[in-house]
């Protein structure tokens, strides 16, 4: 099936790839309404769905989270900060982990693998380091 690539499809790849974020529905309806104001938040969500569908861009569910979308659909992790929500390329020696055997699958054929990697980031690993100051010197 040939996608046909109108207007706002063009304009939702160009404003997800401009970002090199992750970014949701909601931020890139923001961003495309900047240069097309009479676009619908509905007709981003379905575009976006189609988009993804099609292996245009990647669509990212991370965490039960809102979903996020990615321009990159090469094969990649990420990493998930569970303080801002930031989302960042991972990149992992798959090599080195080990594949499923027929036993532990239960039977299912394996045709991709996701690994969900959680941490905090460095902005808000000292965003954290500084309340902990603050509350340390009111105590005392």
């Amino acid at each position: 099936m040939q996608l046909r690539m109108t207007n706002q499809r063009e304009m939702i790849l160009r404003e997800l790839k401009k970002s090199k974020g992750h970014l949701t529905a909601d931020e890139l309806y923001e961003r495309v309404r900047k240069s097309m104001p009479r676009i619908s938040l509905a007709t981003v969500y379905r575009n976006l769905e189609i988009l993804s569908e099609a292996g245009i861009i990647r669509k990212l569910e991370i965490s039960g989270r809102q979903k996020r979308f990615d321009y990159e659909v090469e094969d990649h992790d990420h990493i998930y900060c569970v303080e801002c929500h930031r989302i960042e390329n991972l990149q992992l020696d798959k090599s080195a982990m080990k594949v499923p055997t027929p036993e532990t699958v239960k039977g299912y054929t394996i045709t991709g693998c996701r690994l969900e990697v959680t941490g905090v980031c460095p902005k808000c690993q000292q965003k954290l380091a500084k309340k902990k100051k603050k509350k340390k010197k009111k105590k005392n």
